[in-house]
């Protein structure tokens, strides 16, 4: 029951974190209101008369149509300086040499040839840089929210009026060939498609090629209206080796044969639009608002003449989303009606001289009919949402209707009035760009009541985790009154429910969990109020050390601060150095030095400590030197963020495949060998010194051959993933089928692994053996002689009941064989074993999603780890019997290290650091599994959360691993001195980690403090986003830094305390499994005869010494016979 009570009680905790974080992300990152309100050219946008060009003309819309076919070549990722020329080398600079400078050479010659038929301008692009995003924005001329960035593994159909269904609706033959995701999007909207799977961004030609085999017939074929291309190439290139590679060289040069081709078939009545969806960092990688990644390039031509002059010598900066309506407009279609971007407006110039009507009117005509479509849209969405600002909408309406009375007014007497026009059309620019600029920040709205609400919930938690675990030190704790609070939380939960539902009003499941969880909140907080009622002193609710309260609240405000999450990288290391120079000197001053057990070992390379305890200084300082140059090393594997251009990322972050050099790649696959076997003999080493590898159950088995059989795979597939692109034709299928199952087959052990270790926890070895001699150590959980009945009532059924079995048949044989002595080894380190050996098993899956040199990192994240709880277990004093009890330093150095972790293994808190190839690992092509995608992407950017999660449990075991260095005298009884001088000196070994279970109430409160102390450090740091994120929502980086550090924090917690909650329910099976073990031994010696007798020896005394009124009445005849049962910790 306690043991529920503790995982029941941290899964509500975290639940409670859940409904904060929840509730604080609902009023912080709001979607817009999608309109479905359809534009159509029997209702015009607005009154007065339609441009001069639509009048009486056969299928006029708003504006006649100036081309009858588009051709639109969406390049995936073509950022603007890929269509810029190589330029020349100027005296006195370096000169420019760049892969993908350059390569569209057809496109630079036809803006130099035809410079009144052919544009290029630089696409700003609206961030969240996603696909799918600015697929919606290429078609609605909208601007999808922040939020909406979460839905790029799985589109959904656009619901809001799009250019798609226009031209559909006016029955144009769409045909589209590319990007599987337009059919996401626009299901059944196009006359033929030609879709092709998009995911896979190690597939650089799949795609590419899949176009160019339908793109030329189809259009020679002359079946099409609008001829839509997506390619993906240029992305994936950019994906997989960056922009500068020699592949993205090849790439563009491709698409510059695509555009040549292109042009050669057009005919007079069509466009070519040519334009990427975004751009790219200097990594290859997108999803964030950096200058590279929002800079796009839009290349406009014509057969016929389109632009009145001559291109400028610097491009126009234009918002991608105008791309919308002049399309629109230029085809003769409606514009769509939640557009809010403005048309290029020289497009609409008037080239030859016979047209009636100057080019500024043609130009004035088209931006009005925009602003007409603009301002009706304000109106209808005004009316269904209240979010716009409305002083800043009054005025911009009012500036449209100035502007539309000047152009009415002039289009009665248009002669002379070029000033004029002029005038309005710099009126309605003005207007659109308003308008644009007020949605953008109108739609960052905020709910500054849930805001407060998550905020207050997540503080009342870490208060509540902070207050329960201070209950959780005291002697007199209780389990029981932990489910008061759930049950409050759902009664509460279900009143809310039936209330909203009785009354017929929404249920908002966000709000519901709220309140659930502040309900749960209140017995808590009544009993803290009643604490400080009784004068209790502030300090003794912050009864963690001052250094390190100091260090938690340097982070804690760091987190206020851009260029301290910027640089969180570096910060982060810092705070665990300082942690660590604190506890050696807290160490040496205190004198509470243990010398670890690692130091014992010669064959690693430490010397065995020999000498005074004053040399005990010099045994943490090793372990503090060894943590720092860890550390150190492990910062050299660093991504630099964007906006520190300064800065040179770590080359070894990039897979083995992006490397050119033949010899440099060997050598490179040699030290991440070398690093994975360090780490499988690391683990050996470790579980033979403390004799696990001797047991025969399944998981010990699977230790000594599954965890090679792992390594194996591993090295296999790194060998295969880092050559795939050298491998002769006709073995690259063989070589991806083996890419795809070794992957599978390492997680399908490490699988297996796990459900060995969760069925048979408990490795120990267990011996029965005669003639052992009568003075033989008789060890149990306990530490010294029983005291009381209750002692007895726990012991000596579990160890009478054993006896029983051994002793059936055998007790007259005995007397003449010598002793029955029954041996259980490992027992010392029962519950460390199962630990290290499920992160050991968690660990390989986790770094087959990394590239292949990060296997370093873990390797040094393993040592770094078991350095660090040697030298936390030097200062953790060992209290029998309880309570027991995990500092706060070490809680808070364990949550240090899984943040330097995140960062050493590459990874940032922004949407472009996020490594997508991993979720290809295992994956065959062409595959539809997007939740599978988004799991494994996930799981490698929160792997260094999940194994220190995983792992937490240790900080609490390891004290009780390093307790001694061997055995120990044996304490003699008083009043016998006479036999002590005949009978040699007897030695104890170590009960370890059995002390643990000789006081199980303490050891499940201590289980329970130690996950709220490690939930509350990382709930002050969402916290801390979250503050930082409402107090700066109006700051020029909240959607660049603080939003995405709050997302990524949010997620992280939410894997941490899963983790954690996995973690110490494993120490639990593995408690239970203990448990059971005893009795089943029990239960196979209560058929022995009635001659069976037990004997009960304490940790510090020997047989002789155990108080006969306490033992049963045959116990006296089994004593004076010398049968024992012998627990020891190793063999």
């Amino acid at each position: 029951m306690r043991k529920i009570s503790v995982l029941l009680f941290l899964a509500w905790v975290g639940f409670l974190f859940y409904a904060g974080i929840a509730l604080f992300t609902s009023g912080f990152l709001l979607t817009r209101l999608e309109l479905t309100n359809h534009s159509s050219c029997q209702e015009p946008p607005g009154p007065g008369s339609l441009p001069w060009g639509s009048r009486g003309e056969p299928g006029a819309c708003w504006m006649a149509s100036r081309f009858s076919r588009l051709v639109l070549v969406l390049i995936d990722a073509l950022r603007f300086d890929f269509a810029q020329p190589q330029l020349s080398h100027v005296s006195g600079e370096p000169p420019v040499s760049l892969p993908f400078l350059g390569k569209l050479g057809f496109l630079q010659r036809i803006l130099e040839i035809q410079p009144h038929h052919a544009r290029l301008y630089q696409s700003k692009v609206d961030p969240p840089t996603t696909t799918m995003q600015r697929l919606k924005a290429l078609t609605t001329g909208s601007l999808p929210t922040f939020i909406d960035a979460g839905s790029n593994f799985a589109s959904y159909a656009i619901a809001e009026d799009n250019l798609v269904k226009q031209l559909t609706s006016t029955g144009r033959r769409v045909v589209f060939m590319g990007d599987e995701t337009w059919n996401d999007l626009f299901p059944g909207a196009f006359s033929q498609a030609f879709f092709f799977p998009s995911f896979d961004v190690r597939d650089l030609h799949t795609v590419d090629n899949g176009i160019l085999e339908h793109l030329y017939p189809i259009m020679d074929s002359g079946e099409w209206d609008v001829l839509i291309t997506h390619f993906l190439g240029v992305d994936h290139c950019g994906h997989k080796h960056g922009p500068h590679h020699p592949e993205m060289a090849k790439k563009l040069s491709q698409m510059d044969q695509v555009i040549q081709g292109l042009v050669e078939r057009l005919e007079n009545d069509t466009l070519l639009v040519v334009t990427g969806d975004h751009g790219m960092t200097t990594s290859g990688n997108h999803g964030g608002d950096s200058e590279l990644e929002t800079s796009a390039a839009l290349f406009l031509y014509s057969p016929t003449a389109l632009f009145p002059s001559a291109p400028p010598e610097e491009p126009e900066v234009i918002p991608q989303i105008s791309l919308v309506p002049t399309l629109a407009l230029l085809l003769g279609l409606p514009i769509p009606f939640g557009n809010i971007g403005e048309v290029i407006a020289e497009v609409f110039s008037e080239v030859e001289d016979s047209q009636p009507h100057s080019s500024t009117l043609a130009q004035a005509s088209a931006l009005h009919l925009n602003a007409q479509q603009v301002s009706r849209f304000l109106h209808t969405y005004s009316t269904a949402a209240q979010d716009l600002q409305v002083k800043e909408l009054h005025r911009l309406q009012n500036l449209f209707s100035k502007a539309s009375a000047d152009y009415q007014r002039l289009l009665q007497s248009p002669q002379g009035a070029e000033a004029a026009l002029q005038t309005v059309i710099t009126e309605l620019q003005q207007f659109l760009r308003g308008v644009r600029a007020m949605c953008i920040e109108s739609w960052a709205r905020f709910s500054l009541v849930r805001m407060a609400g998550g905020a207050a919930l997540l503080a009342a938690t870490c208060f509540l985790c902070l207050l329960v675990s201070q209950w959780a030190a005291s002697p007199g704790f209780y389990f029981r009154p932990l489910l008061i609070p759930m049950a409050w939380g759902l009664t509460g939960a279900l009143v809310c429910a039936g209330l909203l539902a009785t009354t017929g009003l929404k249920l908002d499941s966000v709000v519901l969990g709220a309140m659930a969880a502040v309900g749960s909140l209140l017995p808590f907080l009544w009993k803290a109020w009643a604490s400080w009622g009784a004068k209790r002193p502030l300090a003794a609710l912050l009864p963690m050390p001052g250094p390190v309260l100091l260090l938690l609240l340097i982070r804690f405000a760091g987190f206020f601060s851009d260029s301290f999450v910027i640089a969180e990288a570096r910060a982060a290391p810092f705070l665990l150095i300082s942690l660590i120079l604190l506890l050696v000197a807290q160490l040496h001053w205190e004198g509470k030095l243990l010398p670890p057990k690692l130091l014992t070992i010669p064959r690693l390379g430490f010397l065995t400590p020999a000498g005074p305890p004053r040399h005990n200084g010099t045994h943490a300082l090793g372990l503090g030197v060894g943590l720092l140059l860890c550390i150190r090393l492990a910062g050299l594997f660093h991504r630099c963020p964007e906006e520190t251009p300064a800065c040179s990322s770590s080359p070894w972050l990039s897979p083995l495949a992006s490397m050119v050099g033949g010899r440099a790649k060997n050598v490179w696959y040699g030290a991440c060998v070398g690093a994975l076997a360090a780490l499988l003999a690391a683990v050996r080493l470790w579980l033979r010194r403390y004799g696990n590898l001797k047991s025969p159950e399944p998981p010990v088995l699977f230790v000594r051959w599954g965890l090679p059989l792992m390594g194996l795979g591993t090295a296999a597939y790194w060998a295969l993933a880092s050559g795939a692109d050298e491998a002769p034709p006709r073995l690259r299928a063989l070589v991806a089928g083996a890419s795809v199952m070794l992957p599978r087959a390492v997680a399908g052990l490490a699988a297996s692994g796990l459900m060995l270790l969760l069925w048979r926890p408990v490795m120990v070895l267990v011996k029965a053996a005669a003639g052992a001699p009568r003075t033989r150590t008789v060890l149990t959980p306990f530490s010294g002689p029983p005291t009381s009945q209750a002692d007895l009532d726990y012991v000596v059924p579990q160890i009478y009941r054993h006896m029983q079995e051994e002793f059936r048949g055998r007790l007259e044989r005995t007397k003449f064989q010598g002793p029955l002595t029954v041996a259980a080894y490992q027992l010392g380190s029962v519950y460390s074993a199962a630990m290290v050996t499920a992160l050991t098993l968690l660990a390989f899956p986790l770094l087959l999603l990394h590239a292949e040199r990060i296997s370093l990192v873990f390797l040094l994240l393993f040592l770094q780890s078991f350095l660090l709880l040697h030298l936390l277990a030097a200062g953790i004093p060992i209290t029998t019997p309880g309570p027991f009890t995990v500092p706060w330093q070490a809680v808070s150095a364990w949550a240090f290290m899984a943040t330097q972790t995140f960062y050493s293994t590459g990874h940032q808190p922004v949407f472009p650091a996020i490594h997508w190839h991993a979720a290809f690992v295992g994956v065959p092509e062409g595959h539809d599994f997007t939740w599978l995608s988004a799991l494994l992407v996930g799981t490698n950017t929160f792997a260094s959360h999940i194994l220190f999660a995983v792992g937490c449990p240790l900080l609490l075991l390891w004290p009780f691993l390093c307790e001694s260095q061997g055995p120990r005298k044996r304490r003699q009884p008083p009043g016998n001195e006479a036999e002590a001088r005949v009978r040699p000196e007897e030695e104890e070994e170590p009960l370890m980690e059995m002390r643990l279970r000789d006081a199980p109430h303490h050891f499940n409160a201590a289980l329970l403090q130690l996950g709220l102390k490690y939930l509350f450090v990382l709930g002050i740091q969402i916290l801390a986003c979250a503050l930082a994120a409402s107090i700066l929502r109006r700051h020029l980086m909240v959607w660049k830094v603080f939003a995405p550090k709050f997302i990524f924090e949010a997620m992280g917690f939410i894997v941490s305390s899963v983790g954690l909650c996995l973690g110490i329910a494993l120490v639990m099976r593995v408690d239970g499994a203990v448990s059971s073990w005893f009795r089943q031994l029990v239960l196979a010696q209560q058929r022995a005869g009635e001659h069976s007798s037990l004997v009960y020896t304490g940790a510090g005394s020997s047989a002789r010494e155990a108080q006969s009124h306490l033992l049963p009445p045959c116990s006296q005849d089994l004593l004076a016979s010398g049968t024992s049962l012998f627990y020891n910790s190793k063999s």
